[in-house]
Order: C-alpha cells, then structure tokens, then sequence
C-alpha cells in the first residue's frame, strides 16, 4: 500500500512539474544603461549600452531571467520568435532552436544564434527555480568553488563629448594612466589577471602600456586584445616584443588564414573572439591551427548548452578556453558564472566589463568579486531575481536615449571628426 501511494505520489508531482515548466508567455523589455568613453578599434562606446532583459514565464507562473544584446535587429527577432515559445516545455532547447530555425526570416543565423541564447538563459532559469535547482547543476554540476575574472583596461577619454564633466576614471590614454586604471580595478576587485583593449592608439603606445604593466604588476598574466586592428605584417614585426610579455595575444589580425600564419611563427598562445565565432568556424581553424585559446561567449554561440558544447570540443583538441565579454549587466554575469563554474576545462580568467557599468538590474545590487572571483549567487536558477524598479528606469532610458543601434564610429567622430573606421588600422 505504501509503495503504491509513494508511486502515486510522485506521478503527480512529476505531472504537476511537467505543466509548470511549459512557457506561458516570454517578454522582452530593451533598456539603456550608462557606459563610460572606452574606445577600442571600432571607436568609441556612446553614453549608453543598449541591451534587452528576456522574461520567460511558466504556466505555474515562474519567471526565468535572460539578458542579451538590445539592438533594433535583435528586439524584432526576439519578439518574433518569443511569440511561437508559448506551449514549449522550458526544458526543449531544441524545440527553441526549432522555432527560430522556422523563422529565419526574421535574422540570419548569426542573429538566430544570438535570439536563440538569450531566450534559452531564461529557460535554463525557469528550469532550476521550478525544480529548485541551480543552472551550473542542471549544466553537469559545479566544479569550481569560484570563478576568476580578468581586469578589463581600455583607453578611454576623459568623458563622453558634449557632457562636460570627467567620469570617476578620467582620461586614459599614456602608460601611466593606464598603470593607475589597473591599479585602481584590482584595488577594488582583486583581480589577478589583466587585458588590455588595444587596436587603438600606435602598436608601439600599446606595448610600452604593456611594459609598464609589467612592471607595475610583475606576477599578473597580461593580455592584449587588438580586435583585428594590426596587418599580419605589423603583427609578424612585433612578435618578438610580446614574447615572454603577455600570456596570450588575441585577435592581433584578421580572419583564420592570418592568425594561422601567426600562430605558425611564434609560441605565443594566440586567441580568439573574431577568427572563430560559430560552430562552422572551428574545423577550417582547427584544421589550420589558427588558435590555442577560444574565448567563448554564450550570448552569440546559441546559448549555455551549446556553449558546453563548445568547451567539449575544446577538451577534445587540446585547445585553451576562456570568456568574452561585452558591456553587460548581473544577469548576463550571473549565466557566465553558472556557466564557468560548471565547465572543467576553463583554463583562463574570464573577462567581463562589469566593473565598468554602474547601473544594476537585479535586486540587491551589483554582484560583489572576492580576489577577482565570482562565487555562483545561492538559491536556484542564476540566482537573481529582476528589480522591477530599476527595469522600468533603464526601459525609460531605452526610450529616451535616441538611438536603436551601437554606433562607435559616430561616438568617436564628436571626439575627432576626421575619425573613420578602418581594420586593419596598423
């Protein structure tokens, strides 16, 4: 008798669970939120980051969190396919896929990918808080008690054109003022690690900032990233400058052929977050051996299981693995830290912009580092929960700001007006 209630039992409560994790309704709410002057090869960030805050609801009425990219492209492709997620089980990755996949029209498949993982993030949620589970348990279980972050430097000017007052950081854009910016992030966040936004001013500013780096930090494993802003030729000429400097160089020039013929010159770990960006990418680079570091990012890769798989491969050919990031806020940091705390082969300091933004969407405020670590944020899920208030607040920005799309070259030219986007720019 007992045995036959508990079977009972636990038939209903699967049943129940079941229909609590169908999608009722997915939302999608684009909001700005202030970015500081920081320039990298494109130009120059605008006073606002643009990004979008995904609500996946359950018939059993819970919310799963996602946030992504908030340009005009991404929010039509968002609300079209969120409008087909409804009857899906938050559980059906593939269902999702299916549903975008369906839509194509609605984006190319790049931005399918990045339409597929941010609405996937928020399933992953509302899987864990309706199962009570954490994300990075759902993902295979956690393996690191932290996860280490990188401090993020970029030149910067001194404030956005036409505000008149500096920002908290001030200019930087001499060796100096780039050893004080690191001094100032790892003060506050005890970061290890440091990268450096190059592709910006002459290579020869870029590696004297490095130098002096080094000797500001001497025990701190440098890295430098020019987004594709040096020729294969000037990249070729400062190899034997960046030997024994930096732990690996990324994306110094463009495109797989190049980097492979880098990579082939010099025992500098080269890496990537331009060369290889989609799965069709990695059996040319891998063929080639363009790389030895991928920096994955599960907000353009499709989403946390896809970017598992990702790491998967990455084990398999021996290749280093690591993060991008871009200017993000607590739910977006929240994922990649479940996501890195469940990866085993994470074999360097993630990156992220965080330190950078001041404004918050979750309850309670920005997520706090300890010795320039994440530890995963307790309760199931991601483990944050969406503070209406200031949602509403970065949605008026959104509203407010003028402007539907990232545009750094336009930013920059209120600095220099002669300014044009070029790549290669050395």
């Amino acid at each position: 008798m007992s045995r036959a209630w508990d079977r009972t039992s636990t038939s209903t409560t699967l049943r129940t669970i079941l229909t609590d994790l169908r999608i009722a309704d997915v939302r999608v709410t684009p909001i700005a939120f202030a970015d500081p002057p920081l320039l990298n090869n494109s130009g120059c960030h605008q006073p606002y980051a643009l990004r979008s805050i995904i609500e996946v609801e359950t018939e059993g009425g819970i919310v799963g969190l996602g946030e992504s990219y908030g340009s005009k492209s991404i929010l039509d492709g968002l609300a079209a396919v969120a409008a087909q997620c409804p009857g899906l089980r938050v559980t059906d990755i593939n269902g999702l896929r299916r549903v975008a996949h369906s839509l194509r029209n609605a984006g190319d498949e790049s931005s399918m990918r990045r339409i597929v993982g941010a609405i996937e993030v928020a399933m992953w949620d509302a899987h864990g808080k309706t199962t009570g589970q954490r994300v990075c348990d759902l993902l295979g279980g956690q393996v690191r008690e932290t996860v280490p972050f990188a401090a993020y430097l970029f030149y910067k000017f001194a404030g956005h054109a036409g505000v008149g007052a500096e920002d908290a950081w001030g200019e930087v854009l001499s060796p100096e003022q780039l050893v004080d910016e690191a001094r100032g992030m790892i003060e506050a966040h005890g970061f290890r690690a440091i990268k450096l936004k190059g592709g910006i001013l002459e290579p020869d500013s870029e590696i004297a900032g490095l130098n002096a780096l080094r000797a500001a930090f001497p025990d701190a494993p440098l890295r430098i990233d020019p987004n594709g802003g040096w020729s294969l030729h000037t990249t070729l000429g400062l190899l034997p400058r960046l030997e024994g400097l930096v732990e690996y160089l990324e994306d110094p020039t463009l495109g797989i052929d190049a980097m492979a013929a880098v990579q082939a010159k010099t025992d500098i770990p080269l890496a990537t977050n331009m060369c290889i960006v989609a799965p069709e990418h990695l059996p040319p680079g891998l063929a080639q051996r363009a790389v030895r570091v991928i920096l994955s990012d599960h907000h353009f890769w499709g989403g946390l299981a896809a970017s598992r798989e990702l790491a998967r491969i990455c084990a398999i050919w021996g290749i280093g693995l690591s993060m991008h990031s871009n200017s993000h806020l607590g739910i977006s940091l929240a994922a990649m830290t479940h996501l890195a705390a469940s990866t085993p082969n994470l074999t360097h300091d993630c990156d992220t912009h965080y330190p950078w933004q001041t404004d918050e969407v979750i309850e309670g405020g920005k997520l706090i580092f300890h010795n320039g670590a994440l530890s995963v944020p307790e309760g199931p899920g991601l483990g944050v929960s969406l503070d209406r208030q200031a949602l509403a607040r970065l949605h008026h920005n959104y509203t407010n700001h003028g402007y539907g799309t990232r545009d750094d070259e336009s930013e920059m030219q209120k600095h220099q007006p002669n300014w044009r986007f070029e790549r290669p720019r050395y």
